[in-house]
């Protein structure tokens, strides 16, 4: 028996070929994001071998950082959290232009406010993460490896993120990123401006699910980049697959025990 399959509608064929351009626009995005970040890690491990040299000598190089350091930190983290969070972040990207194109909207440039807005909330991440990073090389905290000295100090920081895994806060927000149909339901505003808050909300729900993950890079290492692959992918699975949220609360018991293995080790 011949089964008759309806032929994709005039808007339906649209829409696919909006998702097509949004997808390679957004898989070209992360491409150059990680390959500026194969080419910072390669300076930066250049620079990390001079200065452990330096110290060999008896000549350590503690220079204080100035403002085109903290901008080149503020580049260096902007840059990875594109690599790290669009991936993730596609799915509702998608979502977001399909609904304006059924909507009769400008799908394409409505949807890049979204994104706009969206990786606006992970450059003010980057901002503060550049900060806090700084300090941390001002107090000799990090290495030239830009990773902790101290196990301790590393240790404190896969223990904090541990925590944060189970707190009622972090299971907020990764609701939010999880359902992004239920995101646009509550959150849906109309026009340019509406599109850029809508991604600011939503950037701001995945900053609150995903930062203390971002900040075990001070333990691993910044520029660590299979720790950054690492994250991104677990962060990609937290928030896409069927039972991320369970797989977030495992990976938080575990770094836990990691966390409180490497406090006992420092007293």
């Amino acid at each position: 028996m011949d089964v008759d399959v309806a032929e994709p509608s005039g808007l339906e064929r649209v829409i696919r070929k909006d998702r097509a351009l949004i997808s390679a626009a957004l898989a070209l995005v992360t491409l150059l994001a990680w390959l500026y970040l194969l080419r910072m890690a390669a300076m930066m491990n250049a620079a990390a071998t001079d200065a452990e040299m330096h110290a060999a000598m008896g000549m350590p190089e503690l220079r204080a950082w100035g403002a085109a350091d903290l901008l080149m930190l503020f580049v260096m983290w902007s840059v990875m959290m594109i690599a790290m969070m669009v991936p993730s972040a596609a799915p509702v990207m998608l979502l977001t232009m399909g609904t304006y194109r059924r909507r009769r909207n400008r799908a394409r440039p409505l949807t890049l406010l979204f994104a706009a807005g969206y990786l606006a909330a992970w450059t003010g991440f980057s901002g503060l993460a550049a900060a806090a990073q700084m300090l941390l090389h001002q107090t000799a905290v990090l290495s030239a490896a830009m990773a902790s000295r101290s196990a301790a100090v590393g240790g404190a920081i896969l223990l904090a993120a541990g925590v944060y895994q189970w707190l009622p806060l972090k299971q907020a927000c990764l609701t939010r990123c999880r359902s992004p149909l239920e995101f646009l339901t509550r959150e849906w505003r109309e026009g340019a401006g509406g599109a850029f808050v809508m991604g600011l909300r939503h950037g701001l729900f995945c900053v609150g699910c995903c930062w203390a993950l971002m900040a075990m890079l001070f333990a691993a290492g910044v520029m660590n980049l299979l720790w950054v692959a690492a994250i991104a992918a677990f962060v990609f699975v937290e928030k896409l697959a069927p039972h991320g949220a369970r797989v977030g609360r495992v990976a938080g018991v575990a770094l836990i025990v990691w966390g409180g293995w490497l406090l006992a080790r420092a007293v």
